[in-house]
């Protein structure tokens, strides 16, 4: 089984290249996703963030409080990384359960979708590393038409690793300044480029 990881920073364009996959029938398997299933109602990531942040961090539907947690990590470096290191290591349980599974079922191509690329449990089980990159004013121009504030756009992008970081650890670099069009070409150009050769079509 060959395992793709997408990543790349906020408004770099990755869930849309994840997209571009999920769209060829592949699985994808979303860390976004399955963060927000581990810290919602019952999460298993609860009990943990609870002793790490207090009563508050919990919420009355019995998920992590969001606002409150964003209203200390995101102007704490500290704070942050031990909600991530938390959050990302029921994450990846979750991911090496699921892609066992696929592995059961014969599955030839899996899809991580991950924001934070961390080496044990995302770089050292993927074949390849696909990193999404774009520049800095244009991730900036993404966010805030999504309705993001441009102050807390600024204040996520800054949180996060640089372009030249995320590129550092890249197998593949796809650049997305140019529109979907220029994309999707870029992308479908590395899946015959990467995997036919490989014997996987999609």
């Amino acid at each position: 089984m060959f395992v793709i990881g997408i990543t790349g920073g906020i408004g770099s364009g990755k869930t849309s290249v994840a997209d571009i996959f999920r769209s060829k029938g592949v699985r994808v398997l979303d860390a976004d996703e399955i963060s927000r299933e581990v810290t919602g109602p019952g999460g298993a990531a609860l009990p943990e963030i609870c002793e790490l942040f207090g009563k508050k961090s919990i919420d009355s539907d019995h998920s992590m409080n969001r606002k409150f947690i964003a209203s200390l990590v995101f102007s704490n470096r500290k704070k942050l990384d031990l909600l991530s290191k938390t959050v990302h290591k029921y994450v990846l349980q979750k991911i090496a359960a699921e892609l066992g599974l696929e592995r059961e079922k014969g599955a030839k191509l899996i899809v991580l979708d991950v924001p934070i690329p961390v080496k044990k449990g995302f770089a050292d089980i993927c074949n390849q590393i696909w990193v999404i990159s774009a520049d800095e004013s244009i991730r900036m121009d993404r966010l805030i038409a999504r309705g993001m504030d441009a102050d807390d756009a600024r204040r996520r992008m800054d949180m996060q690793m640089t372009r030249e970081e995320y590129e550092e650890m890249a197998d593949i670099v796809i650049v997305n300044d140019n529109g979907k069009e220029d994309l999707l070409a870029c992308v479908e150009k590395n899946i015959v480029e990467q995997l036919h050769e490989r014997g996987i079509r999609i």
